[in-house]
């Protein structure tokens, strides 16, 4: 009979019985007892779990056992809640800041200050219309930033956020395209 010395082998192979003892005591059921009572469901469980994982390529955290369907993407965002348009008025005698923000569907949602939110719905009508002056306007080929020299004291200056691009004007350097993207929006 051979007697073990070394202190990492017996720790070693302690940890490799903790480990098997674990995965049979826990079992991959989701800690409720399989069809032939607890001992049966963590066994079989346990073992099904470990090959199932094994075979199946399953990783840290998704666990694939029989019975437990295995994870699925989450889904996709809908496209008609993303947000289309974002528009930030600032500026005014009054220096307010608003934000109006349109959704694909055409729910909308105003912001001003500290004021209570205010929401509508386009109508579809309106939502076209709105989404042609977007496509009109180009934002991508217009300048960032656009602004008049000099200011216009106490005027607005708006911020146009759409697919990607942003475009920055003030109230005397609005494009044709832009002015018909505000005349589009629920009103300020």
């Amino acid at each position: 009979m051979r007697t073990v010395r070394n202190g990492r082998t017996a720790g070693t192979a302690a940890g490799a019985l903790l480990a098997v003892a674990v995965l049979v005591g826990c079992g991959a059921g989701g800690g409720s007892p399989g069809p032939g009572g607890p001992s049966a469901g963590a066994t079989s469980g346990a073992t099904a779990g470990v090959t199932a994982g094994v075979t199946s390529g399953a990783t840290a955290g998704t666990p694939a056992s029989p019975g437990r369907p295995a994870p699925s993407a989450s889904p996709s965002p809908d496209p008609a809640a993303e947000r289309l348009v974002t528009v930030t008025r600032t500026g005014g005698f009054a220096g307010r800041t608003v934000v109006l923000t349109v959704r694909g569907d055409g729910s909308w949602t105003r912001t001003a200050g500290t004021a209570r939110p205010e929401a509508g719905q386009l109508p579809p009508s309106a939502l076209e219309a709105l989404r042609t002056a977007l496509r009109a306007a180009d934002l991508p080929r217009l300048p960032a930033d656009a602004t008049t020299d000099p200011p216009v004291y106490d005027g607005f200056a708006y911020t146009f956020v759409y697919e990607g691009s942003t475009v920055s004007s003030d109230q005397g350097s609005l494009t044709p395209g832009l002015e018909r993207v505000l005349a589009a929006l629920p009103g300020f």
